[in-house]
C-alpha cells in the first residue's frame, strides 16, 4: 500500500471535525509520509478542535484523543512559537474542566483523568515551557489525603509533580513541609508516590544546597508561584548553606517507610537517599541496618538494592562480603527462578567478587572456597554454564593471587587444585568431544579453556611478568597435555584449537603463549600421530607450526616426508583423487616452511621430501610441482625464494589499485611550459660544498645469478650452511647429490696460524662483526645536507600570484610554498632514497641594490644578522643514502608544491652531485671497547687493514657480517701520489678536511705542529724514537736517513720506493676512512718540507680512480 499524494491545496476545515475524521486523521499520522503532510497546514486549528473535542461530554475517543496530542505533541505544539502559551493554557484549563467533573464511568472515567494529567505533563515537559498553574492543578490533586475514591488519581498526579521536580530542580522546595505532612497523613497504597515525591524534593535541595527550611509552612500549597531560584537563578542557593538539622530529622522519617515501598520503588527510593545520606555526613550503619536484610529477599531487585550500597559505603559492610557472595550463589541455584534473574546473580557475583578483589585480596579467600565447589550442572541451561566456568575461571586466578599473598597452603597443591577445578568444571559441557566443531557447546568449552589459558594475564595488564610465570605454572602445562589428547583423540576439533592459537597470536601479551602451545604440539602431538588418511585432519596445526620460525622445522619435515612414503605405499586405482589433494596439501606445509624459514635450516630434509616425491609420487601435478619447489631451493637465494612465492594476500599486501584512479589529471600546455623552467628559480643547493665536482663514475654490472646489490665482484656473499653428516640418515633410501658438490666446490679459506696473522685476523673480525650486512638489515647512512629557495619575484611573475596590497609588514607580501615534497633518484647504487616533506616555504625577497648610492653601497652589515635572514627564507634538506658501493654520483630531483593560489607545480631541479668524500665515514668502534681505548683500536685496525690490502696472507680469509648471514673478503690495492705541496699546507689540510680520521701523527717535528694547533685530538702520538716497532714504517720513516729516491718496479713493495728530496722528512699522518657499505681507504702521508709522499691502500680498488682527483683538489687546490 503506497502514500497518496499530497492534495494540491487543502484548505482548514471550516467545520468540526467529525467522529470519523478524528480516526482518519490519527491513522494518517500513524502512517507517516505524504498521508500525514496531508494535515500540515491545518496544526493550529486540529488543536482548537481537539480540545473542543475533549470538553464534550459525550465524545467518545477522548482517551485516543489525549494520547494522539502527547504522541505528536512536537509538530503540533511547537510549530507555532507565538501561539505556544496561549494553548498550552487551554490545555491546562482543559484538564481543569476534566478532573472537576465527577466520573460517571461511560464518557468520564477516572483513568481518563489519570491518562490526561500524564500527557499534559508529558507534553508540558517536552514544550519546556513552565506553567503555574499546572503545578497548582497537580497539588490540588494530591492534596486529598486518604481520599479513597481517587487515590490512584493523588498518586498519578505525585508521579506528574516528581516528573516535573526532574525536569525543573527544586521547583517545590518552598512547600516541602506541607509534602512532608501529606506523607504523613496518606495511609493508602498512594503513600508510595507521595515518599517518592518528598525525597526527590529532598534530594534536589541537598544537590543545590538551597538553605530552605524543609518544616516551613508560611508559604501556602496554593495558589502556587515558582521560587525565585527558578525565576531568576539568584535567591537563598548556596548563600546560607544546607540546613543539617531539618534535613536529618527528614532522613530520619524517610528512613521508617520502606516497608510500603514495592521492589521498583525501593531501587528509586535508594538511588535518591544515598547522594543525600553521603551529603550530610550520616552514618553508614544507619543504611546498613534499614537495608541489609534485602539480601535475603526472593525479589532479585532488593538483592541489587544492597549492591548498589555496597560499593559506596564498604566499610560499613565489612567483613559481610562472605554473606553477600552466599546469597547471589543461592539466587542463580533456584531453580524456580526464571533464567534471566539466575544468570544476572551470577553476574553480580563475579562484579562483588572482582570488587573485593580490588580492595583486598585476602578477602577474597571465603568467595573462593564457595565458588571451587560451585561446578555448573549437566542439566543447567548453557549460559548458566558458560557463567559458572566463568566464576571457576576467575576462582582459579584468585588462588594464584592468594598463593603470591601467602595465603594459601602449599604451592603445589594450588597448582593441582586449579587444574581439578578445570578438568571437572568441563565435564558439564563434555559433550563437545562428539558434537560438530561449530556447535554452541564446543564454542562455550574453548571460551572457558581460553580463560583458564590466559589465567591473571590480561589484555589490558601490560606487565609481561604475568605472562612469563604463566608459561612456567603447571596449569598452563596441564592445558597443553589437554590439547594434544583432544587432537589425538577428535581430529574434528582441531580447526578450533587452531583458531584459538590464532586468538592467542592476536593479542600482543598472549603471543607468546601461543608460540609455546606450538612448540609443545610439535615436541608431544607429532610423534604420537598415527600415519594414516585422517592424518590429513591435522594439517591445520601443521600449517602453523610451519609458520612459526621458532620452532625448528625437523620433526614435522620428517612426518611429512614418511606420509608421502605412505601414501606412495598405499596408492592404488581408486585413490587417485585422495593422493593429488592430500599430496599437494603436504607440498602447501612446504611452502609455507620456504616463506617463514631460512633456507638453510630447510635445505637438507626438504630437499630429501622434494626429490622423494619427484622420483616417487604417483600424481603428475604434484611431482611437477616438487621439481619446481625443488629448484627454487636449490638456485634461488632465500630472500628472492620468498619474494617468488610470496602471493601478496598472505602477507598484507593490498593488490593495486585500478589504472584509471592512478592516471594524473594533464597538465594544460601552459603549465608544462612553466614547470620546465622551474629549476631556473627554485634552487636545491649543497650545504657545504664538494671539493671535487666528479662528473664520471666508475661502475660494473652484477656478477653472478640474481645478483642485484653492489656492481663489483667482491661483494657481500652469503655464508655457506655446514651440513654435518649426522644429519643424514643412512638408512633412507633417498640419496641426493647435486652437481655443485662434484664440480666447481670452493675451498675451504686458508687458515694462517702463525702470531702475528692471527693478531690481524682476530682484530678483522671483531671489525667486520660490527658492519651490517645491508642486504639484510639497514647499512650505514650517508647524509647530505642542502639547503631549498626559491626567488619569490621570479615565482610570482610566471604563476601570476598576485602580491597582496595594503601590507605594512614586508615578509606579508612575499609569496610561499605549502605541502613541498622533494622526490629523488638515482642511477648510482644508493639504495631507495626517502622523500622529503617541507610544510611552508617563504620566498626570498627581492634584492634592492642602488649602485648610484654611495652611502648604501659603503654601509655596514652585519654578516650574522644578513645570515640569519637568509636562514628565514631556506628550508633545510637532509638527503640519507644508503650506497651499495662507495662511488660518486648524481641525484635527480623532482618537487611537487602548491602555491597560494591552488596551482600545482610539478617540475625537475638541478641535480645534486654526490663526490667521493661524502662517503667518507669514521669506522665503528665495537660496543665493549670504551671510549678511553678507542684511539688504539683505531691505531690496531689501521696496522691490520693496512697488512691485509698488502701482500699478506690474509687475502682468502672471509670475515662474517653482522647479522649472520653474509660473509665478506679482502681484496687490497695499493698506489702512491707524490704532491709538491709545502708541509703547513698539507697540515692545514689535513686539519681542515681530514682530522676526524686520523689515528695516528708519527715523528716528533710533525707531532709538535700538529699539537699546536689543537685541532687533531685523541690520536696516537709517536716521536721517532718510539717508533721502531710500527711495521708499516720501520724502512720507510727513517727521517734522517738523507735523499729519497722513487722506483717504480711491480716486484718490489712501496715501502722500498723513494723519492728525491732535499728536505727532512718531517713525519707522517695515518688516515682510516671507512667506505659504506663495508670498505676502507688508508692514507700514510709521508711530510717533508716542501713535498708530501702518500701511500694509499684500499680494499676497493674503483675507489682509486676518484682518490687522485681528491688529494689533488685537497692539496693543491
Amino acid at each position: 500500500m503506497t502514500d497518496k499524494p499530497p492534495e494540491p491545496s487543502l484548505s482548514p476545515p471550516s467545520k468540526p471535525v467529525t467522529l470519523q475524521d478524528w480516526e482518519s486523521l490519527i491513522d494518517d499520522f500513524q502512517h507517516g509520509g505524504a498521508r500525514r503532510h496531508r494535515w500540515t497546514s491545518a496544526y493550529p486549528i486540529l488543536i482548537d478542535q481537539a480540545l473542543s473535542c475533549l470538553n464534550r461530554r459525550e465524545f467518545p475517543l477522548k482517551l485516543q484523543l489525549i494520547v494522539f496530542l502527547e504522541e505528536f505533541s512536537d509538530p503540533l505544539f511547537t510549530s507555532d512559537p507565538d501561539s505556544l502559551p496561549k494553548t498550552l493554557h487551554r490545555l491546562i484549563e482543559t484538564l481543569r474542566a476534566l478532573i472537576q467533573t465527577p466520573a460517571d464511568g461511560v464518557h468520564v472515567t477516572l483513568a481518563l483523568k489519570e491518562q490526561t494529567m500524564l500527557s499534559v505533563t508529558a507534553i508540558v515537559i517536552a514544550a519546556d515551557y513552565m506553567l503555574d498553574g499546572l503545578v497548582e492543578l497537580l497539588l490540588t490533586v494530591a492534596n486529598r489525603p486518604n481520599h479513597g475514591v481517587d487515590r490512584q488519581a493523588r498518586a498519578v498526579a505525585c508521579e506528574c509533580l516528581r516528573e516535573l521536580e526532574k525536569s525543573y530542580p527544586c521547583l517545590l522546595s518552598d512547600i516541602g513541609g506541607h509534602l512532608w505532612s501529606l506523607c504523613q497523613s496518606e495511609r493508602t497504597h498512594a503513600a508510595q508516590s507521595y515518599i517518592l515525591l518528598f525525597t526527590t524534593v529532598v534530594h534536589n535541595i541537598v544537590a543545590k544546597k538551597l538553605g530552605v527550611s524543609i518544616l516551613n509552612t508560611t508559604v501556602p500549597l496554593v495558589p502556587f508561584t515558582a521560587p525565585q531560584v527558578l525565576v531568576n537563578g539568584s535567591g537563598k542557593e548556596g548563600s546560607g548553606g544546607l540546613n543539617y538539622k531539618e534535613l536529618r530529622r527528614a532522613m530520619s522519617f524517610l528512613l521508617e517507610w520502606p516497608q510500603v515501598l514495592t521492589p521498583c520503588g525501593m531501587v528509586e527510593f535508594l538511588a535518591l537517599i544515598m547522594p543525600v545520606a553521603m551529603a550530610l555526613e550520616l552514618q553508614a550503619s544507619m543504611l546498613k541496618v534499614q537495608f541489609f536484610g534485602m539480601i535475603y529477599s526472593s525479589d532479585p531487585l532488593l538483592c541489587h538494592v544492597v549492591l548498589t550500597m555496597y560499593r559506596p559505603f564498604l566499610d560499613a559492610f565489612d567483613g559481610q562480603e562472605g554473606q553477600i557472595a552466599s546469597r547471589l550463589m543461592l539466587l542463580s541455584r533456584e531453580t524456580q527462578q526464571q533464567l534471566v534473574f539466575r544468570l544476572l546473580g551470577l553476574h553480580w557475583l563475579l562484579g562483588f567478587s572482582e570488587l573485593v578483589l580490588s580492595r583486598e585480596v585476602r578477602k577474597v579467600k571465603g568467595i573462593v572456597d564457595m565458588g571451587l565447589r560451585f561446578y555448573p550442572s549437566v542439566f543447567d541451561p548453557l549460559a548458566l554454564k558458560a557463567l559458572k566456568l566463568d566464576l571457576l575461571a576467575f576462582c582459579s586466578i584468585c588462588v594464584d593471587m592468594l598463593k603470591l599473598e601467602g595465603v594459601s597452603g602449599e604451592d603445589t597443591g594450588n597448582d593441582k587444585l586449579v587444574v581439578k577445578v578445570f578438568q571437572d568444571g568441563l565435564v558439564s559441557v563434555s559433550a563437545f568431544k562428539w558434537l560438530r566443531p561449530d556447535s554452541t557447546e564446543t564454542a562455550v568449552a574453548f571460551r572457558s579453556l581460553h580463560r583458564f589459558l590466559i589465567g591473571a594475564s590480561a589484555h589490558l595488564d601490560n606487565d609481561p611478568s604475568t605472562t612469563r610465570s604463566l608459561m612456567d605454572s603447571t596449569t598452563f602445562t596441564s592445558i597443553q597435555g589437554i590439547l594434544v589428547d583432544l587432537m589425538l583423540e577428535c581430529r574434528r576439533l582441531v580447526p578450533v584449537i587452531v583458531a584459538l592459537t590464532d586468538r592467542l597470536f592476536g593479542c600482543q601479551k598472549h603471543r607468546w603463549l601461543g608460540e609455546r602451545l606450538l612448540q609443545t604440539f610439535d615436541q608431544h602431538l607429532l610423534p604420537k600421530v598415527k600415519l594414516d588418511y585422517t592424518l590429513v585432519a591435522c594439517f591445520p596445526i601443521f600449517d602453523k607450526i610451519a609458520e612459526s620460525d621458532t620452532i625448528p622445522p625437523r620433526g614435522l619435515l620428517e612426518l611429512l616426508t614418511k606420509f608421502m612414503a605412505f601414501l606412495v605405499v598405499k596408492h592404488g586405482p581408486y585413490t587417485g583423487l585422495r593422493s593429488w589433494s592430500q599430496g599437494s596439501r603436504v607440498l602447501g606445509i612446504c611452502r609455507t616452511f620456504l616463506m617463514h624459514h631460512h633456507s638453510s635450516r630447510l635445505f637438507l630434509r626438504l630437499s630429501h621430501l622434494f626429490a622423494f616425491t619427484c622420483l616417487y609420487f604417483p600424481d603428475l601435478e604434484v611431482r611437477d610441482n616438487a621439481r619446481i619447489y625443488l629448484r627454487l631451493l636449490i638456485c634461488v637465494p632465500g630472500k628472492k625464494l620468498r619474494d617468488m612465492l610470496n602471493l601478496g594476500e598472505e602477507l598484507g599486501i593490498s593488490p593495486s589499485a585500478l589504472p584509471s584512479f592512478n592516471i594524473q589529471s594533464p597538465l594544460s600546455a601552459d603549465n608544462l611550459k612553466k614547470s620546465r623552467s622551474i629549476s631556473s628559480y627554485v634552487h636545491l643547493e649543497r650545504v657545504i660544498p664538494l671539493l671535487v665536482k666528479q662528473s664520471w663514475s666508475l661502475s660494473f654490472s652484477s656478477f653472478g645469478f640474481g645478483n642485484h646489490e653492489s656492481g663489483y665482484p667482491e661483494g657481500i656473499r652469503d655464508s655457506e650452511p655446514i651440513i654435518e653428516e649426522s644429519d643424514i640418515d643412512s638408512s633412507s633410501t633417498m640419496q641426493i647429490t647435486p652437481e655443485s658438490e662434484r664440480i666447481d666446490r670452493p675451498q675451504e679459506p686458508l687458515r694462517v696460524m702463525d702470531a702475528k696473522i692471527s693478531e690481524i685476523l682476530v682484530t678483522l673480525r671483531r671489525h667486520f662483526s660490527c658492519i651490517p650486512d645491508f642486504r639484510h638489515m639497514p647499512g650505514f647512512k650517508v647524509r647530505i645536507s642542502c639547503c631549498l629557495r626559491f626567488e619569490s619575484e621570479t615565482l610570482s611573475r610566471i604563476w601570476g600570484l598576485d602580491s597582496p596590497t595594503g601590507v605594512l609588514d614586508e615578509l606579508d607580501a612575499l609569496p610561499a610554498l605549502y605541502a613541498t615534497v622533494l622526490n629523488f633518484s638515482s642511477s648510482a647504487p644508493y639504495g631507495s632514497i626517502a622523500s622529503y616533506h617541507i610544510p611552508f616555504l617563504l620566498g626570498e625577497p627581492p634584492r634592492k641594490t642602488d649602485i648610484s648610492d654611495q652611502a648604501a653601497a659603503l654601509a655596514i652589515v652585519s654578516v650574522e644578522n644578513d645570515s640569519r635572514e637568509e636562514d628565514s627564507f631556506r628550508a633545510p634538506v637532509m638527503i640519507e643514502l644508503e650506497p651499495r658501493e662507495p662511488t660518486p654520483g648524481l641525484i635527480d630531483v623532482s618537487i611537487e608544491t602548491n602555491a597560494e593560489n591552488g596551482h600545482i607545480i610539478r617540475g625537475q631541479l638541478h641535480s645534486i652531485t654526490i663526490g667521493i668524500e661524502d662517503m667518507f665515514l669514521k669506522a665503528v668502534i665495537p660496543p665493549d671497547v670504551p671510549e678511553v681505548a678507542s684511539a688504539g683500536y683505531y691505531l690496531d685496525l689501521f696496522n691490520a687493514l693496512w697488512e691485509a690490502c698488502g701482500n699478506s696472507n690474509t687475502g682468502r680469509e672471509t670475515f662474517p657480517l653482522k647479522g649472520g648471514k653474509g660473509v665478506a673478503a679482502i681484496a687490497g690495492t695499493r698506489s702512491v701520489k707524490l704532491l709538491e705541496v709545502p708541509a703547513s699546507s698539507v697540515i692545514q689540510a689535513t686539519e681542515r678536511y681530514l682530522a676526524p680520521f686520523v689515528v695516528s701523527v708519527i715523528g716528533e717535528p710533525l707531532v709538535s705542529a700538529v699539537r699546536e694547533g689543537g685541532i687533531i685530538r685523541d690520536v696516537i702520538w709517536r716521536d721517532e724514537a718510539s717508533d721502531s716497532a710500527l711495521d708499516i714504517t720501520t724502512s720507510g720513516t727513517e727521517f734522517d736517513r738523507g735523499p729519497l729516491h722513487l722506483t717504480y718496479n711491480d716486484d718490489v713493495d712501496e715501502r722500498d720506493s723513494v723519492v728525491n728530496t732535499r728536505k727532512k722528512n718531517m713525519g707522517c699522518f695515518l688516515i682510516l676512512i671507512f667506505l659504506p657499505p663495508r670498505f676502507h681507504l688508508l692514507f700514510q702521508m709521508e711530510v717533508c718540507d716542501v713535498s708530501t709522499l702518500v701511500r694509499i691502500r684500499t680494499d676497493h680498488w674503483p675507489c682509486l680512480a676518484y682518490t687522485d682527483d681528491y688529494l689533488e683538489a685537497l692539496f693543491l687546490a
